[in-house]
C-alpha cells in the first residue's frame, strides 16, 4: 500500500538527511539564496528546509499537511534561528500575499491531485520578480538504468509493478509547465539534476535503510517478502564497500513577473 504520511510509525522517514553539494550548487545556480525568505512546500522531515537555511536564507518556512512529519522536523532542526514549521495544505498555506523571495517544492507535485491549485498557491506567496523551484521526477527521471551509483533503476528490475506506479504517478512536464504558465510565471525553463541523495559507509549501511523503507514512500507499495526480495538482490548487484547513491530529478525555475 501506498505511505501513509501521517502515521507515527513514519514520522521521522523523511527527517535528518543531509542535502547534499550536487544539490546546493544547482540551486545557487538558479537563485540566489542569501538573505531570501523561502517558503518550502511540502517541507516533510525539514531536511531541505535547514538546507535553505545553510545556504544562507534569511527566514524558512516549513509548510506540511503531516503534523507527524513537522514533529519530527522540528526535533531534527531545534534551535537553529530562522526555522519555522508551519501545518498547512500546499493548496492554502495560510501564509501571507507576497510573503517569500522564493517557494521550493521538492517531491511535492506528484503527490497532489490538484496541480493547478498548487501553483496558484505558490504564484500566491511570490512577491513580484519571486522564483519559484519545483523539484521532481519525470517519468523519464524514474525510468534511467540501474546501476552501483543509482540503484533505484534496479528496484524496478526486481519489482517491475513499481516501475509502474512511479511513472503513473510522475508529473507531466508539459502539464505542470501549462499550469505554471496559466497561474501568470514566466520564463518557465527545467533542467536536469543528478542530486547525491546520500553517501554510505558500505553496502550493508545501505540495505538497512532499504529495508527500513526510510525515505523511499515507493517501497512501501511491496509487502515484506517482496522488500526482502530487493535486499537480496541488491546485495547481490552492490559491489561491497563504500556507496555514494545518486537519483536524477528535474528542477523547473518560474518567475513570478516584477
Amino acid at each position: 500500500m501506498a505511505i501513509d504520511f501521517h502515521a507515527e510509525a513514519n514520522r521521522r522517514t523523511y527527517a535528518g538527511r543531509q542535502a547534499d553539494g550536487s544539490w546546493r550548487d544547482a540551486v545557487r545556480r538558479l537563485v540566489e539564496p542569501r538573505n531570501a525568505v523561502v517558503v518550502d512546500v511540502g517541507c516533510g522531515g525539514g531536511s531541505y528546509t535547514r538546507a535553505w537555511h545553510e545556504l544562507g536564507a534569511a527566514m524558512v518556512l516549513g509548510v506540511d499537511s503531516s503534523a507527524q512529519m513537522l514533529d519530527a522536523a522540528r526535533e531534527a532542526n531545534d534551535g537553529l534561528p530562522g526555522l519555522d514549521f508551519r501545518l498547512g495544505d500546499a493548496t492554502a498555506t495560510a501564509l501571507a500575499d507576497g510573503c517569500a523571495d522564493v517557494v521550493f517544492a521538492r517531491a511535492l507535485v506528484h503527490h497532489t491531485p490538484d496541480l493547478a491549485a498548487v501553483v496558484a498557491e505558490a504564484f500566491r506567496l511570490l512577491h513580484a520578480g519571486g522564483t519559484y523551484l519545483v523539484q521532481d521526477r519525470t517519468a523519464d527521471d524514474v525510468a534511467q538504468a540501474g546501476s552501483p551509483t543509482h540503484p533505484r533503476g534496479w528496484m524496478f528490475e526486481v519489482h517491475p509493478r513499481l516501475l509502474e506506479v512511479e511513472s503513473r504517478r510522475r508529473p507531466d512536464p508539459a502539464a505542470l509547465e501549462s499550469e505554471l504558465t496559466a497561474a501568470g510565471f514566466d520564463g518557465v525553463a527545467a533542467a536536469s539534476l543528478w542530486e547525491v541523495r546520500r553517501r554510505y559507509e558500505d553496502r550493508e549501511d545501505y540495505l538497512a535503510e532499504i529495508g527500513a523503507r526510510t525515505g523511499r514512500s515507493i517501497l512501501h507499495e511491496l509487502d515484506d517478502a517482496e522488500l526482502a526480495t530487493l535486499v537480496h538482490e541488491l546485495r547481490d548487484r552492490l559491489p561491497e564497500g563504500p556507496l555514494t547513491e545518486t537519483d536524477r530529478w528535474t528542477i523547473w525555475r518560474a518567475t513570478r513577473p516584477a
